[in-house]
């Protein structure tokens, strides 16, 4: 039996909420670049593993010492309640997308991240999201000491800082991951197919 290519890839999509897209100047290009990658995902069997960040009610796991976090409990910014924890609609997940919840910024901490991967023999991640100087650099970084083989797609991740976004994609990320667009990455699946419907 020939084997698949992609069967030890996923594809991680993070931190895509309607609290987070919001922010964003224009959001269209980039969801238009998210739904390519995915499509071309569930073209090739490769798994779409969606990461979110939640809390229970009144944030019980920020810790007051937590810069990034405490702030969540007096801010504007709700991640403590079903709606604001739900994966946008732009990019929904399907049935047998898998959701995860994370508690801190890397994908990893404060999530049953690493033990999914490992039941399905993940070994290579590619990965997507807001901010890129948030979820996708603290998960870069922690995938990079576990000995994930990596991937990011640069219109795929978008930041407030369009600077820092570039500095990052272009300079700090190639050191650890390959960084290319989601056509390339498509084009690699040999899956880009009947975009226009996308």
């Amino acid at each position: 039996m020939e084997k698949n290519i992609n069967q030890n890839t996923a594809l991680l999509v993070m931190d895509i909420q309607g609290v987070t897209l919001s922010r964003l100047n224009d959001a269209s290009v980039f969801t238009h670049s998210i739904k390519k990658a995915i499509k071309s995902a569930r073209e090739n069997n490769i798994p779409v593993i969606y990461v979110v960040v939640g809390f229970r009610k009144g944030y019980p796991e920020a810790s007051a010492y937590n810069k990034s976090f405490s702030v969540l409990k007096n801010g504007d910014m709700a991640f403590d309640n079903e709606e604001s924890t739900q994966v946008h609609e732009s990019v929904e997940p399907q049935p047998g997308d898998i959701i995860i919840t994370k508690k801190r910024v890397s994908a990893f901490t404060g999530s049953d991240l690493e033990v999914v991967l490992r039941s399905m023999e993940i070994k290579h991640l590619v990965l997507t999201g807001i901010a890129t100087s948030g979820v996708v650099l603290s998960t870069l970084r922690e995938a990079a000491d576990k000995d994930y083989s990596l991937t990011v797609l640069a219109d795929c991740c978008a930041d407030l800082d369009e600077e820092v976004h570039r500095v990052l994609t272009t300079k700090i990320f190639p050191r650890q991951a390959e960084v290319i667009t989601s056509d390339k990455w498509c084009e690699n699946n040999y899956s880009v197919q009947n975009l226009a419907t996308i």
